[in-house]
């Protein structure tokens, strides 16, 4: 490297700068022909909805501005019990969802029968409809009369959801630990550690890592299906805009129960995209080294 008066500033040549412009070129021309097709595609849907027969009935029964916010109090405070209902569920869906890909991915002898049960429980709460597993949980628990078992709509609302997604969860995580290649096992036994540490301390952050933006995924789909404990008559967002809709034949409590709920989800959905974006970039830059 060059130092002092000798040294000459670098400069791009004239080809580097042909190409720089019509790189600008293409950008300004593909965003030109973006801008005109998102205005014609988005206005002629525009016009075709407020031209509609029935926009005006539409109007006055979905959006109507002045009986929305007089409903989002109510709707906001249901919403803060879905709110609850995700982040509580959550943790017990983390604990039960790990104990499960755990004992599915273990090859111990003596845990076969364990096996068979996790991989009976994933199978059924995965492949029936989480709408029966709340009918089954919230109208089925209380028939039994057992001393000691709850009959609160939320309790067993939220039961049912983490029965289900605990399934899920489960099989997202042991594909992250399935994903560890087994040389990074052979090479933690290989120093001294036992098959419990190793899954500790090599697989299971490597298998974590891997796996967090399907897991914030999921976290999305649990906070949109806790609306659906509403059946047992939680006064969720959904519970609350259904009775203030009941109330007056008017829907625009639905319309505002799903931006709040969007306002939450979409925020969550970009930066699940930017830690997807984030990881691609990084797992394509180290394999490019």
């Amino acid at each position: 490297m060059l130092n002092g008066p000798d040294q000459q500033a670098w400069s791009p040549s004239s080809r580097e700068l042909e190409r720089r412009n019509a790189r600008r070129q293409i950008s300004r021309k593909q965003f030109t022909i973006a801008g005109i097709s998102s205005v014609l595609v988005l206005g002629a849907l525009y016009t075709l909805i407020i031209t509609s027969p029935g926009w005006q009935v539409v109007k006055e029964t979905f959006f109507d501005l002045d009986y929305g916010r007089e409903v989002l109090p109510t709707v906001l405070r249901g919403l803060v019990v879905n709110i609850q209902l995700s982040f509580i569920g959550g943790f017990f869906i983390a604990v039960i969802a790990l104990a499960l890909a755990l004992i599915r991915t273990t090859k111990s002898p003596a845990l076969t029968p364990f096996r068979f049960l996790a991989t009976a429980y994933v199978d059924i709460f995965r492949g029936a409809p989480l709408l029966l597993i709340i009918l089954l949980v919230g109208f089925g628990v209380p028939a039994l009369r057992v001393a000691g078992l709850t009959s609160n709509v939320i309790v067993l609302g939220t039961v049912a959801v983490v029965l289900t997604y605990s399934a899920y969860v489960a099989e997202v995580i042991r594909s992250g630990i399935m994903s560890i290649h087994p040389s990074q096992r052979a090479a933690a036994r290989s120093l001294g550690l036992t098959s419990g540490q190793t899954m500790r301390f090599v697989v299971l952050p490597q298998a974590i890592k891997r796996v967090i933006p399907p897991l914030l995924n999921d976290f999305v789909s649990l906070l949109k299906d806790t609306g659906l404990v509403s059946i047992l008559g939680v006064t969720d967002a959904v519970r609350a805009a259904q009775i203030n809709a009941s109330r007056t034949f008017n829907y625009t409590p639905y319309v505002v129960s799903a931006i709040l709920f969007l306002l939450i989800t979409i925020p969550l959905t970009r930066y699940i995209d930017r830690v997807i974006r984030r990881s691609s970039a990084k797992q394509n830059s180290e394999g490019a080294i």
